[in-house]
This record gives structure tokens, sequence and C-alpha cells, in this order.
């Protein structure tokens, strides 16, 4: 395996060719490129397969082997200066790169049918294909330099993701909010990485870990520029895992295409910052104060995440808060010493949520074929309900992943949010309420959004959906034998559909003779399908279930959820250690002020899930009880927010219902706190500035000149032709000016 390791670093960068051959391509040969498209996309998750495959077989020896392997070369040699580029594989890594590769190859799946009617799939392509090969180098970066290159590259692929629609403004300015905020917290890490180089002298992990170490032991160093150093290092994954108060970006980064909200969301930039903290534990362990911070962080991040999803009635960014809840418990899990916990929770929710994230996009496809391509409408709950007979499989995957993130055992993240709930109550009391208050909220906004998109009748608020079959349904030529005809006045029925999508316009009319409705015709242009009744002249339309190639990836996230959490399950029988991560995951440092322990027994273990358990279905009871209509009186009361000021008000009073609803729904204030005292704050000081440089700093100098210029043409006319007369008057103009200077 020696000689494996040795080149294991082209592993990383095997899909760098695709974008880049994608992007001469279209520069050089559009019309050829675009043809083979699907040939790209095959060889980009082709190639994203045997770097799985790969990492799999590098994680299998890891596992038996237990060794650590770096191998560093120069990069460039100064006399006081040397940057090395490496590649560390530990643990750590392994468990991120097999998470970033099989999360990436479902989603790129997905993606061939999702985004087949986009004119910027080539381009979509080559994104998410930097995106992994920028996340690949990071995980496996050997020091701190190379991480920062990295973690820039995973940040300007992030950028033209969110951005991928920059035609429309929303998607341009979510891309620039993304861009802007992440800017705060790279800076922050990198004023972290120049004073740990100052006080260490090195940018190696294991030099650098070991220097710092003995420093801080032997009081060497500064412990408030040590604490300030370490700081910063913290504050750029703040920013890239969404933490409180840099989480404003991670909603709006869901104007991109939904797959690249997965992937982001499930193993890559989010993650990153998760990632960076428990790459850098072994300086964070050393200093309680930076840990207690990283705890304060996280347990508030927990609880604004969860707070701020409750009236969302977009379905994906509701699905972001909640990552930005979980996040945070895993932030609070580092913070506590739980470096195995905050892991274990990485690897559960990762598969979770891309499972809930490519589940909510099928949902969304299906809407389109209703209201059209508007996110405004395609994504708002409101519209939905009464999915399930049309949508079955997309159902049940997006309920079992509902009930994993809910913390419903014997699924994944049941026993990573489980082993968390139990090490805060080791840690703090205080958080543990928090934590554990946390876990039923949680519960409370998954049922509510499964419920709203799946259960009831049909939706008053979706006119055009009947929710029902039609025996008379027909849809647009689009691609017919007939193509486009001249208008004919005989016909009973005419229609001329004219839609823009993504600078695209399409045209389309109902012909003589109606075409019926196939799934081939969704395939092909779902985005402009319009189903209408000819006899009646009513329009009837029903959602329809996702091609193969979307459910496929769903199925096997099944399967991921199902069964990646046995892998800590923290129990010993007879002797025999069934917690394979723990033998996985070995800490880089000897945890001190670890809660966790590395295994209980199975009585301990039933009397602390219960607890948790019993909570999370007090949440989806709770749910069930507000958004499902259990009284016959509600029976035509359709499933509508219980925030919202339409829902029932005797449930809670006016006063906390409209308080709870305005909170959630206007993101806790913090943005318009964001516009109101930064943006504007800026904006003033820099008019205020503008004013005194263009009245005083600049305005001095030219009023003296204006002033010279005024004197010399008076004194032209008063001094009679004498150059005495001049000097004289020109003197006494500089030094009255000079007194008014100094007075």
């Amino acid at each position: 395996m020696e000689h494996i390791y040795q080149y294991a670093c082209i592993i990383s960068f095997i899909t760098l060719p695709i974008p880049l051959l994608i992007g001469v391509g279209l520069l050089l040969f559009p019309t050829t490129t675009k043809n083979f498209r699907r040939i790209w996309a095959f060889s980009s998750i082709f190639l994203l397969t045997i770097a799985m495959l790969f990492w799999i077989t590098l994680s299998i020896h890891q596992i038996n082997s237990n060794s650590i392997y770096q191998y560093v070369w120069s990069w460039t040699i100064n006399n006081d200066l040397s940057f090395e580029f490496g590649y560390l594989f530990d643990p750590l890594t392994s468990i991120m790169s097999v998470l970033i590769t099989t999360v990436a190859i479902l989603v790129l799946i997905y993606s061939d049918n999702y985004m087949c009617h986009d004119q910027g799939y080539l381009r979509f392509f080559a994104y998410m294909s930097f995106f992994n090969t920028s996340m690949l180098g990071l995980v496996t970066s050997s020091n701190l330099i190379q991480i920062y290159l990295f973690w820039e590259l995973v940040g300007m692929s992030s950028y033209l993701l969110i951005g991928f629609w920059f035609t429309r403004p929303i998607a341009a300015n979510a891309c620039q909010k993304a861009f802007v905020t992440n800017r705060v917290g790279d800076f922050g890490l990198l004023l972290g990485i120049l004073g740990l180089y100052w006080v260490t002298g090195s940018f190696d992990f294991r030099d650098l870990f070991e220097i710092f170490n003995n420093l801080i032991k032997n009081n060497a160093v500064n412990l408030l520029f040590s604490f300030f150093c370490t700081f910063f290092l913290f504050f750029g994954a703040v920013a890239k895992s969404s933490q409180f108060p840099l989480h404003v970006w991670l909603p709006d980064a869901m104007e991109g295409p939904t797959p690249m909200s997965a992937l982001i969301h499930a193993a890559t930039m989010v993650a990153a910052g998760i990632f960076l903290v428990a790459r850098l534990f072994p300086l964070f362990i050393v200093i309680p104060y930076i840990m207690y911070v990283i705890t304060i962080i996280g347990i508030i991040t927990v609880f604004l995440g969860a707070t701020l999803a409750l009236a969302q009635k977009d379905i994906k960014r509701s699905l972001a808060y909640s990552t930005m809840s979980q996040l945070g418990y895993m932030m609070l899990a580092l913070g506590m010493g739980s470096y195995r916990a905050a892991l274990f929770h990485l690897i559960t929710h990762a598969y979770s949520k891309a499972l809930l994230f490519l589940g909510s996009g099928s949902i969304i496809h299906s809407m389109e074929m209703l209201v059209g391509y508007s996110p405004e409408k395609s994504q708002n709950m409101v519209l939905m309900g009464g999915l399930t007979k049309h949508v079955p499989i997309t159902k049940n995957a997006f309920l079992i992943g509902t009930l994993s993130l809910c913390g419903i055992p014997p699924l994944a993240c049941f026993w990573s949010k489980d082993e968390i709930l139990n090490d805060s109550w080791l840690y703090s009391q205080i958080f543990a309420i928090i934590a554990y208050f946390t876990a039923g909220l949680t519960a409370f906004y998954m049922f509510r959004i499964y419920l709203l998109t799946f259960g009831g009748h049909l939706n008053l608020y979706c006119k055009n959906y009947s929710g029902k079959k039609s025996s008379s349904l027909y849809s647009i030529s689009l691609w017919g034998k007939e193509g486009f005809k001249t208008i004919k006045k005989k016909f009973s029925l005419f229609t001329l559909l004219t839609m823009n999508n993504n600078n695209r316009e399409s045209a389309a009319v109902f012909m003589k003779k109606p075409y019926k409705i196939s799934r081939n015709s969704f395939k092909i242009m779902p985005y402009f399908i319009t189903l209408t009744d000819f006899d009646n002249n009513k329009i009837s339309a029903y959602p329809s279930e996702s091609d193969n190639t979307m459910l496929f990836p769903l199925i096997i996230l099944i399967l991921f959820t199902f069964f990646v959490g046995f892998i800590g399950i923290p129990l010993n029988k007879e002797g025999i250690e069934l917690d394979i991560l723990t033998k996985w995951l070995t800490p880089p440092v000897n945890i001190l002020y670890s809660t966790s322990k590395n295994s209980i027994d199975l009585y301990e273990f039933t009397i602390n899930a219960i607890f948790s358990v019993s909570i999370a279905y007090w949440g989806i009871f709770i749910a069930l009880f507000f958004y499902k209509p259990i009284y016959s009186s509600l029976k035509n009361f359709n499933l509508i927010n219980a925030f919202d000021k339409r829902g029932p008000n005797k449930i809670f009073g006016d006063t906390i219902k409209n308080y709870i609803y305005n909170w959630s729904s206007n993101r806790g204030y913090i943005d318009t706190f964001y516009a109101t005292f930064f943006i504007k704050g800026v904006r003033g000081l820099a008019e205020l500035v503008s004013i005194i440089e263009r009245r005083i700093i600049d305005g001095i100098p030219n009023g003296f000149g204006i002033t010279s210029f005024f004197v010399a043409e008076s004194i032209k006319y008063i001094g009679g032709g004498r150059i005495s007369s001049y000097l004289l008057f020109q003197l006494l103009f500089l030094l009255i000016s000079y007194l008014f200077l100094v007075l």
C-alpha cells in the first residue's frame, strides 16, 4: 500500500480535467461540446466513482492498520520562508473523502435528469466537478496554507453555483451575499494563520501542533494572543458552516439549483467549517476559553436555526435552517470536547440531509408541472398538500429522512444526536435543556414540512391543482409531428403560452389534434406543460413522480439513512467492541476534557435514549395536532401554518402566536439589523467621509486656489503696473492665509 499512498494525491484531482475540458470546449467548439453533453456528465460521474472506490480502499486499510500517512514536497523555498504542498491521510481524511465522494456521485446522477432541460447543463456539471475537486483537496491538505488555498476555491465554487441562474436578480444578490459574508470569515481565518505562523514558525500540522502545545505548556506565549489566533481560525469556520452570527447567507443560497443545495448542505461547503475545527482540534483543546466560545456559538446556532425554521413557507429555506441547527449540534459537540460525537453526527446528517434535499427537488420538479418555473410557487409549501398518492416514492423517502433528522430509532441521526444530547447533559445542564428542547423543535418543524407537503387533501390556495386525474388530459405539442402551425379560427380552443426560463423563450400552441399526456412529455419539457380539458374548458393538472434517474439516488440514500448509524453504536458485548467508528476515528490528541464514553452498557443506553426519543415524539405529536385536521368541524380545514395569522387563534394567544410567526418569517430580524447598522451605517459613513473630503480636505486647497485667482485679478487693476505693488499685495494675501490656517 505504500506506493499507492505516494500517488494518492492524484486521486483528489482526478475530476479536475472535466471542468477544464468543458470550459475549453464551450469556448472553442460550443456546438460540438453541447451535442456530447451527456458524455461529459458520464465522464464526471465515472471519474468520481473511481475516486470513491480508491478512498474506500484506503479507508479500509486505514481501519485495519490504524496508520497515518503524510507525503510532502517543496513548493516554494526561500531563506526565511518555505511553502510545502502535502497530502495527509488520517482517519479524519478518510471519513471526509468517503463522505464527499459518495454523496457527490448520487447528486451528479440526480442532476443529470434534474438539469437536463437547462441550457446551463454543461456549465452546472463543470461547476460541480470543480466543487468536488476543491473539497477533496481541502480535506487532504497537510498544512494551513494549502487549506486556505482550497478553502477559497470552495468559496469560489459555491459563489458560481449559488448564482448559477445569474440572470435572476435574486440569485445574483444571493451569491454576492454568500461571497461577502464568507469573505468576512476568511479574513479572520487568514489572520489566525498568520498569527500562528508568527508564533510557531510553521504551517505544517504536525509541527504546528507540537510547537504550539509546548509553548502553551511552558507559558512561553501570551495566552491572550493565542486566544485571538485560535478565535480567528474558528471565525473562518463560523462563516463556512453558517454559525451565528454569520449564518445569514445560508437561506439565500437556496436560489441555486436543488442538487447544488443538497451537495452544499450534506458533504461539502458547510461541512468544511466542522472539518476545519476538527482538524485544528489540538490547537483549540489546550485553550479552555476558546472551547467555551465554540460551545456558546454552537448552542446559540442550535436554538436559533430551529426557531427560524418554524414558520418558513419555502421548503428549501426550511431545510436550510434545519442544516444550520444541526451544524450547531456538531459545533456544540466539538466545543464540549466530544470529537467523536461531532464527526459521527456529521456523517449521519450528511446522508439524511442529502435525502431530504433531493426529495425536495423531486417535489419541486413535480410542482413545476403545475405552476410553471417559478420558485416562489413551486417551492412554497402553502401551495402543496395532497401529494402522497401522486409521488409515493418521494413521499416515503422524505418521510424516512424526516424521521431520521427527528432522531427516531433505528435511523442514522438517532445514534449521533442522542450521543451529543447525553454529552451535553454531562457538560452543562443549561446547555442540555436547550439542546433537548431544540430536539423537540426539530421534530416539530420537520413534520410540519412533511405534513404541509404531503398531508391533507387539495390545497385551496393552488388553483391550478385539482389533485385528481382526469380522463381528458392533453398536453402542448412541442415535439409532435405537426409542429407549430398557423393558428386557425376553427380551433375550439387556442392557447399561446410564452414562458421565460433562464433566457430561453418557447412558444407553444394547442393544435387541432391534441396529444395525450405521457411521461415522455414530462421528461422533454416539464416547464412548458399545461394540461387542459378541451370539453369543459377547465384546467386540470396533477403532479407526477420523478424519473428513475432521480429516484435511484433517493433509494440509495434511504439505505444509507437506515444503516450508516450502526457504525457508531457505543455498545460492548462480552468484551467485543461493536463501535466501528471509535476504532476508525482516533482523536488527534488525548482529549482530557471530553465527556464522551467509548462504550456504555445496554441499560444505560436505553434509559438515555427513551428520554430523547420521547421529546422527539412530543414534537411530532404537536405538529400533527397543529397541521392535521383531527376534528370533524375542521374537515375542510387545509394545512395552513399554525403560526400564520390565518391559523387557529385558540391554540396560542394572538400576541404569542404573532411574535413567534414574525420572529421566524423575518429571520429573527438579524438581516434587518445588518441592513440597518452595517449596510446603511457603512453607506452613511462613506457619505460623511465623501463630504469631508470634498468640502474640507479638497475644499481648503481649492478655496485658496480660487481666492488667489480673484486676488490676482483684483490687484491687476489696483497696482497700476508696478511690480512692487503686486508683490506687496501678494505677500499680504499669503500672510493672511497663513494666519487663517494657524489660528
